[in-house]
């Protein structure tokens, strides 16, 4: 709802109400992503989009039929050989679009959910897009409460975990449970919104490493960028993963972005330089930054002196404490993909407070 929330809330103070289809899954080569939304208004104006013109005109004849009736819809929208121009994709992708009825009796929780989207703060949507009973049933999840009830506390609490683990992510998506909210099962699909920007990963080293560790860094939602000195080796044609590469030395570009507040305690960063003159400067200005996670690429020889040649520039055991060094879990990685994997679990293990164990070694509740 990002998109339209500024008029949808205008017309929300108003007293009156709106239809808003939004983009709840998407395959193939659909045009836009999840969490993409429309609104139709009572007075047929239009807001926002959904596909980039395929389908707006079949959303906008389903939203005004939702303003009439109040019942929400799930429509899929996709394209066939022989009907490629008929309502559909003309790309050939499909979307799921879910287009509901808001105005102040079905949507109380408006208000605060757009007090926290301007003031950035962390909030998820939960909304029930496909039940026998419950659609159009939602709960507002931020990290640390909850408003509004789907009519079920099993339904509550195992939509709010989840979409948490969404939030923390910058991820929307769509929660397949059991009807009753059962872990394993279907009828119970949910649509999770979450608004917020997705945390960055900085990436410090053109090298393969780098190249896997883009790859699956922007798989698990974070927003990439590669940076190296080095222009013949940070380039966009070897990092085709990472969002963007930068042509900087790491330690003036990072410094310049918490100058600039561009990364935060959600950003993690991975040095895999393994290059005193590189890896050193970065790590005394990543280490100082308070972030999520600092993490640097070396042998235990190569760590020894990195912690040496920090304690040298004033570095705090306190602040070194901060560092994962050598990088990763243990989980024997050897190519570079594997090696992604393995600092991506271990920043996942921390984020979440775990330890890296195998869970069948482990007892009590695994998320």
């Amino acid at each position: 709802m990002r998109d339209v929330l500024d008029e949808v809330m205008r017309r929300y103070e108003a007293g009156e109400a709106v239809a808003v289809g939004t983009v709840v899954a998407t395959f193939s080569s659909a045009p836009r992503s999840a969490g993409a939304s429309m609104m139709v208004a009572t007075d047929g104006t239009v807001t926002g989009s959904v596909s980039g013109g395929c389908v707006e005109g079949a959303v906008y004849e389903v939203g005004r039929e939702v303003l009439e009736t109040g019942q929400p819809v799930l429509q899929r929208y996709g394209v066939s050989d022989d009907d490629a121009f008929a309502v559909g994709l003309t790309c050939g992708g499909i979307i799921d679009i879910y287009v509901e009825r808001i105005d102040r009796d079905s949507f109380p929780e408006l208000p605060a959910l757009a007090e926290s989207v301007h003031a950035e703060v962390p909030v998820a949507v939960a909304t029930i897009v496909a039940h026998p009973t419950l659609v159009g049933a939602r709960i507002v999840v931020w990290p640390d409460r909850v408003e509004g009830s789907t009519g079920s506390p099993r339904i509550d609490d195992a939509i709010a975990d989840d979409a948490r683990g969404l939030l923390a992510g910058g991820r929307s998506g769509t929660l397949v449970y059991g009807t009753d909210g059962e872990r394993r099962g279907e009828g119970l699909s949910v649509f999770v919104n979450s608004f917020e920007p997705p945390p960055r990963m900085l990436v410090f080293g053109a090298i393969d490493f780098a190249a896997a560790m883009a790859r699956l860094g922007t798989y698990l939602g974070y927003r990439v960028t590669v940076c190296d000195a080095r222009p013949v080796f940070a380039t966009t044609t070897r990092f085709p993963g990472a969002h963007e590469v930068v042509v900087d030395w790491p330690h003036r570009y990072l410094a310049a972005e918490l100058a600039a507040g561009r990364v935060d305690s959600r950003t993690v960063v991975t040095v895999l330089t393994h290059d005193p003159k590189f890896d050193v400067p970065v790590l005394e200005v990543a280490l100082r930054g308070k972030l999520a996670y600092v993490g640097a690429m070396g042998s235990r020889r190569t760590h020894d002196d990195r912690l040496a040649r920090l304690r040298e520039a004033g570095l705090t055991e306190s602040e070194l404490s901060a560092l994962s060094s050598p990088i990763g879990l243990d989980l024997g990685a050897r190519t570079p993909e594997e090696t992604a994997v393995s600092i991506a679990a271990e920043i996942i293990a921390l984020r979440w407070g775990r330890q890296g164990r195998r869970l069948a070694e482990l007892s009590g509740r695994i998320h």
